[in-house]
Protein backbone atom coordinates (compact mmCIF):
# COMPACT_ATOMS: atom_id res chain seq x y z
CA UNK A 1 0.00 0.00 0.00
CA UNK A 2 1.02 3.60 -0.71
CA UNK A 3 -0.05 6.30 1.77
CA UNK A 4 -0.42 9.88 0.58
CA UNK A 5 -0.30 12.49 3.35
CA UNK A 6 -1.36 16.10 2.96
CA UNK A 7 -4.18 18.51 2.28
CA UNK A 8 -7.45 18.13 0.43
CA UNK A 9 -9.25 21.28 -0.66
CA UNK A 10 -11.73 22.67 -3.14
CA UNK A 11 -10.43 24.37 -6.29
CA UNK A 12 -12.72 27.12 -7.58
CA UNK A 13 -12.08 26.99 -11.33
CA UNK A 14 -13.36 29.71 -13.73
CA UNK A 15 -16.10 28.44 -16.03
CA UNK A 16 -15.80 29.14 -19.77
CA UNK A 17 -17.04 32.63 -20.58
CA UNK A 18 -20.35 32.75 -22.43
CA UNK A 19 -19.47 35.87 -24.38
CA UNK A 20 -22.36 37.94 -23.05
CA UNK A 21 -21.41 41.60 -22.53
CA UNK A 22 -23.29 41.51 -19.21
CA UNK A 23 -21.06 38.68 -17.99
CA UNK A 24 -18.31 40.68 -16.33
CA UNK A 25 -16.90 37.82 -14.24
CA UNK A 26 -16.80 34.07 -14.90
CA UNK A 27 -18.64 31.68 -12.63
CA UNK A 28 -16.39 29.66 -10.31
CA UNK A 29 -16.96 25.91 -10.45
CA UNK A 30 -15.99 23.84 -7.37
CA UNK A 31 -13.64 20.95 -8.08
CA UNK A 32 -12.03 18.50 -5.66
CA UNK A 33 -8.32 19.25 -5.32
CA UNK A 34 -5.16 19.66 -3.29
CA UNK A 35 -1.85 18.18 -4.45
CA UNK A 36 -1.77 15.18 -2.09
CA UNK A 37 -5.50 14.53 -2.60
CA UNK A 38 -5.06 14.54 -6.38
CA UNK A 39 -2.11 12.18 -6.04
CA UNK A 40 -4.15 9.75 -3.96
CA UNK A 41 -7.07 9.88 -6.43
CA UNK A 42 -4.70 9.28 -9.35
CA UNK A 43 -3.10 6.30 -7.62
CA UNK A 44 -6.52 4.82 -6.93
CA UNK A 45 -7.60 5.27 -10.54
CA UNK A 46 -4.39 3.64 -11.76
CA UNK A 47 -5.16 0.61 -9.63
CA UNK A 48 -2.65 1.02 -6.80
CA UNK A 49 -3.55 0.07 -3.25
CA UNK A 50 -3.56 3.54 -1.66
CA UNK A 51 -4.70 5.29 1.52
CA UNK A 52 -5.11 9.01 2.21
CA UNK A 53 -3.81 10.50 5.47
CA UNK A 54 -5.26 13.94 6.20
CA UNK A 55 -7.95 15.89 8.06
CA UNK A 56 -11.21 16.79 6.30
CA UNK A 57 -14.02 19.08 7.29
CA UNK A 58 -17.46 17.74 8.10
CA UNK A 59 -18.98 20.42 5.85
CA UNK A 60 -20.48 19.76 2.41
CA UNK A 61 -17.14 20.18 0.65
CA UNK A 62 -15.38 17.85 3.08
CA UNK A 63 -18.02 15.20 2.54
CA UNK A 64 -17.63 15.58 -1.22
CA UNK A 65 -13.87 15.11 -0.87
CA UNK A 66 -14.42 11.94 1.15
CA UNK A 67 -16.88 10.67 -1.47
CA UNK A 68 -14.24 11.28 -4.14
CA UNK A 69 -11.77 9.09 -2.27
CA UNK A 70 -14.27 6.27 -2.02
CA UNK A 71 -15.16 6.53 -5.73
CA UNK A 72 -11.49 6.17 -6.70
CA UNK A 73 -10.93 3.20 -4.40
CA UNK A 74 -8.78 5.14 -1.91
CA UNK A 75 -8.71 3.83 1.68
CA UNK A 76 -9.86 6.54 4.11
CA UNK A 77 -9.31 5.03 7.56
CA UNK A 78 -6.40 7.47 8.15
CA UNK A 79 -8.62 10.49 7.41
CA UNK A 80 -9.40 12.64 10.47
CA UNK A 81 -12.53 14.87 10.56
CA UNK A 82 -13.18 18.30 12.03
CA UNK A 83 -15.90 20.96 12.22
CA UNK A 84 -13.72 23.70 10.68
CA UNK A 85 -14.38 24.72 7.05
CA UNK A 86 -12.66 23.28 3.98
CA UNK A 87 -9.72 25.16 2.45
CA UNK A 88 -10.58 26.93 -0.83
CA UNK A 89 -8.15 27.62 -3.69
CA UNK A 90 -9.24 30.07 -6.40
CA UNK A 91 -7.60 29.13 -9.70
CA UNK A 92 -6.56 31.73 -12.27
CA UNK A 93 -6.10 30.02 -15.66
CA UNK A 94 -3.75 31.68 -18.17
CA UNK A 95 -4.46 31.61 -21.94
CA UNK A 96 -1.90 28.79 -22.22
CA UNK A 97 -3.69 26.69 -19.61
CA UNK A 98 -1.29 27.09 -16.68
CA UNK A 99 -2.88 27.75 -13.30
CA UNK A 100 -2.10 30.16 -10.47
CA UNK A 101 -3.88 30.06 -7.12
CA UNK A 102 -5.14 32.25 -4.32
CA UNK A 103 -5.84 30.43 -1.06
CA UNK A 104 -8.44 30.81 1.67
CA UNK A 105 -6.96 28.68 4.42
CA UNK A 106 -7.28 30.48 7.75
CA UNK A 107 -8.85 28.26 10.39
CA UNK A 108 -9.55 25.39 8.01
CA UNK A 109 -9.78 21.72 8.94
CA UNK A 110 -6.69 20.36 7.20
CA UNK A 111 -4.39 22.70 9.14
CA UNK A 112 -5.22 20.84 12.37
CA UNK A 113 -3.96 17.45 11.23
CA UNK A 114 -2.30 15.42 13.99
CA UNK A 115 0.28 12.64 13.63
CA UNK A 116 -1.31 9.15 13.59
CA UNK A 117 0.03 6.72 16.15
CA UNK A 118 1.03 4.22 13.47
CA UNK A 119 0.59 3.45 9.79
CA UNK A 120 -0.74 0.09 8.59
CA UNK A 121 1.83 -2.71 8.37
CA UNK A 122 1.17 -3.05 4.64
CA UNK A 123 2.49 0.44 3.81
CA UNK A 124 5.43 0.40 1.39
CA UNK A 125 5.69 4.10 0.51
CA UNK A 126 4.62 7.47 1.93
CA UNK A 127 4.13 10.61 -0.18
CA UNK A 128 4.07 14.28 0.94
CA UNK A 129 3.75 17.71 -0.62
CA UNK A 130 2.26 21.15 -1.24
CA UNK A 131 0.44 23.43 1.23
CA UNK A 132 0.38 20.85 4.00
CA UNK A 133 4.13 21.38 4.49
CA UNK A 134 3.71 25.16 4.81
CA UNK A 135 0.62 25.89 6.88
CA UNK A 136 1.05 25.44 10.63
CA UNK A 137 0.38 23.69 12.90
CA UNK A 138 -0.27 20.89 10.41
CA UNK A 139 3.07 21.40 8.65
CA UNK A 140 5.01 20.36 11.74
CA UNK A 141 2.79 17.30 12.16
CA UNK A 142 3.41 16.17 8.57
CA UNK A 143 7.14 16.84 8.95
CA UNK A 144 7.16 14.73 12.12
CA UNK A 145 5.45 11.90 10.24
CA UNK A 146 8.00 12.15 7.41
CA UNK A 147 10.97 11.95 9.77
CA UNK A 148 9.46 9.16 11.86
CA UNK A 149 8.61 6.89 8.93
CA UNK A 150 11.84 7.57 7.04
CA UNK A 151 13.69 6.71 10.23
CA UNK A 152 12.20 3.23 10.17
CA UNK A 153 13.26 2.73 6.55
CA UNK A 154 10.03 3.48 4.70
CA UNK A 155 10.26 4.74 1.08
CA UNK A 156 9.30 8.43 1.12
CA UNK A 157 8.40 10.71 -1.78
CA UNK A 158 8.28 14.52 -1.69
CA UNK A 159 6.80 17.03 -4.13
CA UNK A 160 7.19 20.51 -2.58
CA UNK A 161 4.80 21.99 -5.21
CA UNK A 162 5.73 25.49 -4.06
CA UNK A 163 3.01 28.09 -3.57
CA UNK A 164 4.96 31.34 -2.97
CA UNK A 165 1.85 33.26 -1.92
CA UNK A 166 1.62 31.05 1.18
CA UNK A 167 5.29 31.42 2.17
CA UNK A 168 5.99 34.60 4.19
CA UNK A 169 9.72 33.84 4.68
CA UNK A 170 11.23 32.25 1.54
CA UNK A 171 14.70 31.84 3.08
CA UNK A 172 13.31 29.99 6.09
CA UNK A 173 11.22 27.72 3.87
CA UNK A 174 14.20 26.92 1.62
CA UNK A 175 16.23 25.98 4.69
CA UNK A 176 13.37 23.81 5.95
CA UNK A 177 13.12 22.12 2.55
CA UNK A 178 16.82 21.25 2.68
CA UNK A 179 16.35 19.82 6.18
CA UNK A 180 13.81 17.32 4.78
CA UNK A 181 16.12 15.90 2.11
CA UNK A 182 17.97 13.36 4.30
CA UNK A 183 14.55 11.79 4.97
CA UNK A 184 13.43 11.67 1.31
CA UNK A 185 13.90 8.70 -1.04
CA UNK A 186 12.37 10.24 -4.18
CA UNK A 187 12.18 14.01 -4.78
CA UNK A 188 9.92 15.16 -7.60
CA UNK A 189 9.50 18.81 -8.47
CA UNK A 190 8.70 21.07 -11.39
CA UNK A 191 11.27 23.24 -13.11
CA UNK A 192 9.48 26.32 -11.72
CA UNK A 193 9.67 24.93 -8.18
CA UNK A 194 13.35 24.11 -8.64
CA UNK A 195 14.12 27.64 -9.81
CA UNK A 196 12.28 29.12 -6.81
CA UNK A 197 13.90 26.77 -4.30
CA UNK A 198 17.32 27.45 -5.82
CA UNK A 199 16.72 31.20 -5.68
CA UNK A 200 17.33 31.43 -9.43
CA UNK A 201 14.97 34.41 -9.81
CA UNK A 202 17.09 36.32 -7.32
CA UNK A 203 20.51 35.22 -8.56
CA UNK A 204 19.99 35.87 -12.27
CA UNK A 205 17.53 37.42 -14.65
CA UNK A 206 14.86 35.42 -16.42
CA UNK A 207 16.47 33.18 -19.01
CA UNK A 208 19.95 34.27 -17.92
CA UNK A 209 21.57 30.94 -17.19
CA UNK A 210 18.99 29.70 -14.69
CA UNK A 211 19.06 26.26 -16.35
CA UNK A 212 22.55 25.69 -15.04
CA UNK A 213 21.48 27.03 -11.64
CA UNK A 214 18.65 24.50 -11.53
CA UNK A 215 20.83 21.56 -12.55
CA UNK A 216 23.45 22.52 -9.99
CA UNK A 217 20.77 22.76 -7.31
CA UNK A 218 19.27 19.39 -8.30
CA UNK A 219 22.65 17.71 -7.94
CA UNK A 220 23.16 19.42 -4.57
CA UNK A 221 19.76 18.19 -3.36
CA UNK A 222 20.52 14.70 -4.65
CA UNK A 223 23.73 14.61 -2.64
CA UNK A 224 21.77 15.62 0.50
CA UNK A 225 19.71 12.44 0.66
CA UNK A 226 17.31 11.39 -2.11
CA UNK A 227 18.17 8.36 -4.22
CA UNK A 228 16.59 10.05 -7.26
CA UNK A 229 15.31 13.49 -8.27
CA UNK A 230 12.68 13.80 -11.01
CA UNK A 231 12.25 17.19 -12.68
CA UNK A 232 9.14 17.96 -14.74
CA UNK A 233 9.84 20.48 -17.51
CA UNK A 234 6.42 21.13 -19.04
CA UNK A 235 6.52 20.77 -22.80
CA UNK A 236 10.16 19.69 -22.62
CA UNK A 237 9.37 16.44 -20.82
CA UNK A 238 10.84 14.86 -17.68
CA UNK A 239 14.36 14.19 -16.43
CA UNK A 240 15.59 12.02 -13.58
CA UNK A 241 18.96 12.31 -11.85
CA UNK A 242 20.01 9.26 -9.87
CA UNK A 243 22.34 8.68 -6.96
CA UNK A 244 25.22 7.79 -9.28
CA UNK A 245 24.92 11.18 -10.99
CA UNK A 246 23.52 9.96 -14.33
CA UNK A 247 20.50 11.61 -15.98
CA UNK A 248 17.72 10.13 -18.12
CA UNK A 249 15.21 12.27 -20.04
CA UNK A 250 12.03 11.59 -21.99
CA UNK A 251 9.98 13.99 -24.12
CA UNK A 252 6.55 15.26 -23.20
CA UNK A 253 3.52 13.55 -24.76
CA UNK A 254 1.85 16.04 -27.08
CA UNK A 255 -1.88 16.62 -26.97
CA UNK A 256 -4.58 19.19 -26.30
CA UNK A 257 -4.22 21.31 -23.16
CA UNK A 258 -7.34 22.56 -21.41
CA UNK A 259 -5.44 23.40 -18.22
CA UNK A 260 -2.53 22.00 -16.21
CA UNK A 261 -4.40 21.58 -12.90
CA UNK A 262 -3.37 18.30 -11.30
CA UNK A 263 -0.78 17.40 -13.97
CA UNK A 264 2.13 17.39 -11.54
CA UNK A 265 0.10 15.40 -9.01
CA UNK A 266 -0.68 12.85 -11.72
CA UNK A 267 3.07 12.58 -12.38
CA UNK A 268 3.62 11.86 -8.67
CA UNK A 269 1.07 9.07 -8.74
CA UNK A 270 2.27 7.62 -12.03
CA UNK A 271 5.87 7.53 -10.80
CA UNK A 272 4.90 5.70 -7.61
CA UNK A 273 2.55 3.34 -9.45
CA UNK A 274 5.15 2.42 -12.07
CA UNK A 275 7.94 2.12 -9.50
CA UNK A 276 5.75 -0.38 -7.68
CA UNK A 277 5.41 -2.24 -10.97
CA UNK A 278 9.21 -2.43 -11.13
CA UNK A 279 9.29 -3.59 -7.48
CA UNK A 280 11.34 -0.48 -6.74
CA UNK A 281 9.62 1.07 -3.71
CA UNK A 282 12.76 0.92 -1.59
CA UNK A 283 15.98 2.89 -1.63
CA UNK A 284 18.04 -0.20 -2.48
CA UNK A 285 15.79 -1.16 -5.40
CA UNK A 286 15.59 2.43 -6.69
CA UNK A 287 19.37 2.59 -7.04
CA UNK A 288 19.42 -0.56 -9.22
CA UNK A 289 17.07 0.81 -11.92
CA UNK A 290 18.72 1.16 -15.31
CA UNK A 291 18.23 3.64 -18.15
CA UNK A 292 15.52 1.56 -19.85
CA UNK A 293 13.65 1.19 -16.55
CA UNK A 294 13.64 4.94 -15.99
CA UNK A 295 12.56 5.63 -19.58
CA UNK A 296 9.59 3.32 -19.06
CA UNK A 297 8.68 4.97 -15.73
CA UNK A 298 9.03 8.55 -17.00
CA UNK A 299 7.20 7.86 -20.26
CA UNK A 300 4.29 6.35 -18.34
CA UNK A 301 4.17 9.49 -16.16
CA UNK A 302 4.29 11.76 -19.21
CA UNK A 303 1.40 9.89 -20.83
CA UNK A 304 -0.70 10.11 -17.66
CA UNK A 305 -0.01 13.85 -17.28
CA UNK A 306 -0.99 14.52 -20.90
CA UNK A 307 -4.40 12.92 -20.31
CA UNK A 308 -4.93 15.08 -17.22
CA UNK A 309 -4.05 18.25 -19.15
CA UNK A 310 -6.60 17.37 -21.82
CA UNK A 311 -9.54 18.00 -19.48
CA UNK A 312 -10.63 20.72 -17.09
CA UNK A 313 -9.56 20.54 -13.45
CA UNK A 314 -7.67 17.78 -11.68
CA UNK A 315 -9.09 14.72 -13.45
CA UNK A 316 -6.32 12.09 -13.58
CA UNK A 317 -6.75 9.11 -15.91
CA UNK A 318 -8.01 5.64 -15.11
CA UNK A 319 -5.79 2.65 -15.80
CA UNK A 320 -7.91 1.65 -18.79
CA UNK A 321 -7.15 4.96 -20.51
CA UNK A 322 -3.42 4.26 -20.39
CA UNK A 323 -3.72 0.77 -21.83
CA UNK A 324 -5.60 1.79 -24.97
Amino acid sequence: MIVVAGEALIDLVPAPRGGSPEEELPALLPRRGGGPYNTAIALGRLGSAVAFCSRLSRDTFGTALLDGLHAAGVEATLVQRGDEPTTLAVADISPGGSAGYGFYADGTADRLFTVPEALPDAVRALSFGTCSLVLEPGATAYETLLRREAGRGLFTALDPNVRPALIPDPAAYRARFRSWLPYVTLLKLSEEDARWLAGAEESCGAGDGDGSVVESAVREWLAAGPAAVVLTRGGDGLTVWTEGGSAVSVPAVRGPVVDTIGAGDTVNAALLHRLHGHDALSRAALTTLGTDDWRDILTFAARAAALTCARAGAEPPWASELTR
